[in-house]
């Protein structure tokens, strides 16, 4: 038998409600995309919550590109708005937009170029 709490929709609406303003409202600059070697990818963003070996937050970048190697987490995200395209190690790109959601693996090679300023909601795993 599973020792699993399960929350009912009734318990997630106040939630969604209660982190509608950090979804779409004013973020805290973070600077320059660290490693960006195309655009002015200006960074800002919001961590929600801290603990358990995970972080969640809302992150926005305006456009840019950069290369990850080595990706040091494993990260689940959900565009809000903008368009990016994201090419992993060996693959096509893809191009991601408003309401795309997807995983980036821990280990994940690969290239972000932001096409137009993105915001996306991410729960990142250690």
């Amino acid at each position: 038998m599973s020792t699993a709490t399960t929350l009912s929709i009734d318990a997630l609406i106040p939630l969604s409600a209660l982190y509608a303003d950090a979804l779409q409202g004013a973020l805290e600059p973070w600077g320059v995309r660290e490693g960006a070697d195309q655009g002015n990818p200006q960074t800002a963003g919001r961590i929600l919550y801290t603990g358990h070996g995970m972080q969640t937050g809302v992150w926005e970048c305006t456009p840019g590109g950069w290369d990850t190697v080595d990706r040091p987490a494993t990260e689940a995200m959900i565009f809000l708005s903008g368009r990016a395209r994201l090419t992993t190690a060996g693959s096509e790109p893809m191009i991601f937009q408003a309401g795309d959601a997807f995983v980036l693996p821990k280990g994940w090679n690969g290239r972000w170029e932001v096409l137009e300023t993105v915001r996306k909601f991410f729960v990142e795993v250690k």
